[in-house]
């Protein structure tokens, strides 16, 4: 999750102490989103992996990380028409699969720590898409080079790939635009480069076909999971090796009380959706979104995922999984410091568990 602790981009020490408090033996964690390029940022001073002090600066942490016993995935991140001028090289227009805007439902965070509205963006032209599809398998590479064990396409949330996924947004007339096929394409091309630079088994695509994020609507969410799902099956096959997993947000994404989405649908309907999703990929199935203690048991005991991720529990509880395994209590957090960048409050200093104890 999104942290803005990475001040002008370049992880600091604190990352390296707040993704270190998180490892434990065998743990597996992925980053907040990490930057694939100069226009790809959608918050202040979040983390990029285009740059050589970008990749020296990851390599201290990772390798701490390790030391740990963890595993580390690099989340690649593009947010697309959901960032602003100034955050933008020369203030040019944010690109994406549109030239819509997002509504004025939605406000981004700016660097001064005020909320501004989304400006319009600029579609990208055919032979500009390339070129991102380019920046995705360099800061694949780059990610491999400063040590991580793989890396997570966000394709999610609304941000750019999901831009070109969703009909709600993506009205394009050309070969990027229209079918199932068209809107999956983008993706498609990511993964088939990214898994060609570092192998598939390092690869990990992240989507979210039912979460109307950022105005990221579609007019029928099972049938484009399904699309995802059906590209990704053939992929594997065609490259003689299964990609790391797909990570599917779950519709239900406000489960332990602070939403995060808008509408919600029936359960029985959302519950039906990701069996569906689970039960036609043909690979390692991770979700998340809303999973207490309790329901994420129950989805890999029921078989509805192989892997259940968290997020805003891990930041308030540094030592989650050990909370998880002894059903201790769990800090709340502090949505007011989620993303501020001061390096220690609201970051690093929740208390572990053995810490709470002894005040006892």
């Amino acid at each position: 999750m999104t942290r803005c602790r990475a001040l002008n981009g370049i992880p600091r020490p604190a990352l390296a102490e707040y993704y270190t408090q998180r490892s434990t033996s065998g743990g597996f964690l992925i980053t907040e989103g990490t930057l694939i390029s100069d226009t790809a940022a959608g918050f202040p001073h979040v983390p990029g992996i285009y740059n050589e002090e970008q990749v020296e600066a990851w390599k201290k942490i990772v390798d701490a990380v390790h030391a740990k016993g963890s595993f580390i995935f690099c989340q690649l991140w593009h947010v697309g028409r959901a960032s602003h001028t100034v955050y933008q090289p020369g203030g040019a227009a944010p690109i994406s699969s549109t030239g819509k805007p997002i509504s004025n439902r939605w406000r981004i965070l700016m660097p001064d720590g005020s909320y501004g509205i989304y400006p319009k963006p600029r579609a990208l032209e055919i032979s500009e898409i390339q070129e991102v599809v380019e920046h995705y398998r360099k800061a694949a590479l780059n990610a491999i080079r400063a040590g991580f064990d793989g890396i997570e396409i966000h394709g999610a949330h609304g941000y750019l790939i999901d831009q070109f996924l969703k009909d709600g947004i993506n009205d394009r007339t050309d070969e990027y635009g229209g079918s199932l096929g068209n809107r999956c394409k983008f993706l498609m091309q990511i993964v088939q480069a990214v898994s060609s630079a570092i192998g598939a088994d390092r690869v990990a695509v992240r989507i979210s076909p039912a979460i109307d994020h950022l105005d990221a609507t579609d007019s029928n969410p099972l049938k484009l999971g399904l699309a995802v799902i059906e590209r990704l099956n053939k992929l594997q096959l065609q490259l003689g090796s299964k990609l790391a997993y797909l990570h599917v947000t779950q519709p239900r994404y406000h489960a332990y009380g602070q939403t995060e989405s808008g509408r919600h649908g029936d359960e029985d309907e959302e519950a039906y959706l990701m069996r569906t999703l689970k039960r036609t990929y043909q690979g390692t199935f991770m979700c998340s979104g809303g999973f207490t203690r309790e329901l994420g048991m129950q989805g890999v005991a029921e078989g509805d995922a192989d892997l259940v991720s968290y997020g805003r529990l891990f930041i308030s509880n540094p030592d989650l999984v050990l909370r998880l395994k002894v059903n201790a209590p769990l800090n709340r957090y502090n949505r007011k410091t989620f993303y501020t960048q001061d390096p220690v409050v609201g970051y690093t200093d929740y208390p572990f568990l053995s810490q709470v104890q002894s005040r006892l």
